[in-house]
């Protein structure tokens, strides 16, 4: 009851990649890059046993981003032809790939990165992959025309590589979404039935995480905006409710989500965010464990999940193993209180 895990990414350190940033640029290259990745996904499975956490991740070390690390593998797409563009309903600009013809992967994507984390863990371990509406909404297209069919184009190729993920042995599968909060009336219409696309065939655990973003300035400026109530996911949880995926993964510390509206998701793994990865003050066991309580009255215990907000990539190192450690202390807390 109340096992723990992360929401994917955690930071890299510093011989790896420049610490602190999101697109973090490689400090290394060639054979010694391929090593210094390895090392560091060694390094992330231990920080996060070391902590106490009950399904771990690869800290998504070998990827410069969430996104970019997966289309990277992708035909197709002409990462020489870049343009500007705004993303996430325009919130920020960032300069992206152009999708030029069909999608196809050249090859294996993530899996020599999933069986260096299968092989050096007995824990249950995560993948997690960009989703389907969330790639749309960060690459440009040239080719398909309409944000749909070029979801069920990425759709198809994700599926492709998720099968590969679960027949090593990954025991979750997640899709990060984090475009679910912004353009909601396409995830009625179309993104659930991308999502399901890239999960079909699974027979391991989906999930799909849904946040308000990594702890970066245009994320929390947007944030402002939203008002006293963040309702974004009201509009969206029934039809998750009603979907084909196993768990849902969002943000609940330090926020203005209604907790009611986690009621919503009856019937599905809630995955609660009860670490903000965008403060530096590290949450005490007491504030994790009353995240986690006050959800408690919406979620049945065998299916609450502790969890982070967001990815914690951009975070300083030790600030991210101390809140790791937090996260399991609440948990603990909370254990003791409903055990």
């Amino acid at each position: 009851m109340f096992e723990t895990t992360i929401a994917g990414s955690l930071p890299k350190p510093s011989w790896l990649a420049t610490p602190r940033m999101l697109w973090a640029p490689w400090q290394l290259d060639g054979d010694l890059l391929t090593e210094g990745k390895r090392d560091a996904t060694l390094l992330a499975l231990k920080i996060q046993a070391d902590a106490g956490i009950d399904i771990v991740t690869d800290g998504e070390q070998s990827r410069q981003h969430f996104v970019h690390g997966f289309v990277e593998g992708i035909a197709g797409i002409d990462f020489d032809r870049r343009v500007r563009m705004g993303i996430r309903n325009n919130r920020y600009e960032a300069m992206v790939p152009t999708v030029t013809g069909k999608l196809r992967r050249k090859g294996s994507i993530h899996a020599a990165e999933a069986l260096i984390a299968r092989t050096h863990t007995a824990q249950r371990l995560k993948f997690t992959l960009p989703g389907p509406m969330t790639i749309v909404d960060t690459v440009a297209d040239a080719h398909y025309g309409d944000r749909k069919s070029l979801a069920m184009a990425f759709a198809e190729v994700l599926n492709e590589e998720a099968l590969e993920l679960a027949a090593i042995g990954v025991d979750v599968i997640q899709f990060d979404e984090p475009a679910f909060n912004v353009y909601l009336d396409d995830v009625v219409e179309w993104g659930i039935a991308a999502l399901h696309r890239a999960a079909q065939g699974l027979s391991c655990k989906t999930a799909v995480h849904i946040c308000y973003g990594y702890g970066i300035a245009a994320n929390i400026e947007w944030k402002g905006t939203l008002g006293i109530e963040w309702r974004q996911y009201e509009a969206i949880f029934p039809a998750l409710a009603a979907s084909r995926i196993d768990q849902i993964s969002l943000e609940c510390a330090n926020s203005r989500v209604p907790t009611e509206l986690l009621a919503l998701l009856a019937g599905k793994d809630v995955l609660v965010g009860a670490i903000d990865v965008a403060s530096e003050q590290v949450e005490t066991p007491e504030e994790v464990a009353a995240t986690l309580e006050r959800a408690l009255r919406f979620v049945p215990p065998e299916r609450l999940f502790p969890c982070t907000n967001c990815g914690m990539a951009p975070l300083d190192r030790a600030l991210a193993a101390q809140k790791l450690a937090a996260l399991v202390a609440g948990a603990a807390l909370l254990r003791g209180c409903v055990g």
